[in-house]
């Protein structure tokens, strides 16, 4: 009997980011499917909406009368192994195929094709994760802009803004900082920032895009600024510290996200943090989309 065009396995993997998703599709060694949308509408704290929009994703996605035979989910702020598994549970009321969720840093071990490891991402938030010899995973960092994400975008602009005020304070005149802020902020003075950053409605977002005037001030010669940018790297050598401790082996660190690979100072800094404190460790920028990742993933489930 011939194959019709969709009974063979489609093996679908998706990556669910803070901003934006994909989804990619393979039939065997073909590609089916490459879809990039928003990640507006993601619930992850909710099961049920999270499963029905991951199957409304596959099936706008996939072509007509395909079915997926395995679904592997990376998602932006799934925190715990039980929120996950939630999901992956409410997946099965909309097929039957085996599925697997893990948070979206999951993603970048398997996508540089390593079997063990760290992955961190430093974008507009910050997070590293890994496995211990037992399986069990171990995620440390990622608890938001307003208390964390050290190394993140959102977070070096909250540690810009407490610079810029104890400067303030020991009565230290506004340096290219101060002046990149204020001016980014739409603000007339360093005092006047506190009521800016409180005023946003979307913390990450709306702090993180104003990264770029750190980095700036920096390049112009602020001191404050590059003391901000090295603690964030210091910071994001912290988390993979941390990892280390618990027993995730830390020998080699998958390094993703649009802040710490566009910005060589945090990127450098946080390498040499690294080496210092973790000596054997070996920094590898990603160089494929995170949904690889998600793609050999859900091979692994056939």
């Amino acid at each position: 009997m011939q194959d019709t065009p969709f009974s063979r396995p489609v093996v679908v993997g998706i990556d669910v980011g803070g901003t934006k998703t994909q989804l990619r599709a393979f039939m065997g060694e073909g590609q089916v499917a490459d879809h990039v949308r928003t990640s507006g509408g993601w619930r992850p704290h909710d099961p049920v909406a999270a499963a029905e929009w991951l199957a409304a994703l596959i099936a706008d996605a996939l072509p007509t009368g395909a079915r997926p035979s395995a679904v592997a989910v990376g998602g932006h702020a799934c925190e715990t192994p039980r929120q996950c598994d939630l999901i992956r549970i409410a997946l099965h009321r909309h097929f039957d195929a085996p599925a697997l969720v893990v948070g979206d840093a999951e993603l970048l071990v398997p996508a540089a094709g390593l079997d063990k490891g760290v992955g961190l991402v430093a974008g507009t938030g910050s997070v590293a994760v890994g496995r211990r010899p037992d399986g069990s995973v171990v995620q440390v960092g990622g608890w938001g802009a307003v208390l964390g994400d050290e190394g993140g975008s959102a977070g070096l602009v909250r540690e810009a803004a407490r610079a810029l005020w104890a400067a303030h304070d020991r009565g230290e005149a506004p340096d290219a900082l101060a002046s990149a802020l204020v001016e980014a902020f739409g603000v007339a003075e360093v005092p006047a920032l506190g009521a800016a950053l409180e005023a946003a409605s979307d913390v990450s977002a709306e702090w993180g895009r104003h990264a770029p005037a750190v980095f700036a001030a920096a390049e112009a010669g602020s001191l404050l600024a590059r003391d901000v940018i090295a603690a964030g790297g210091r910071s994001l050598a912290a988390l993979v510290v941390r990892l280390s401790a618990r027993g995730v082996a830390a020998d080699d660190v998958v390094i993703a996200g649009s802040t710490v690979l566009a910005q060589p100072r945090l990127y450098d800094a946080f390498t040499a943090a690294l080496a210092e404190a973790l000596p054997g460790a070996r920094p590898r920028p990603l160089r494929v989309p995170p949904v690889e990742g998600a793609m050999a993933l859900a091979r692994s489930l056939l």
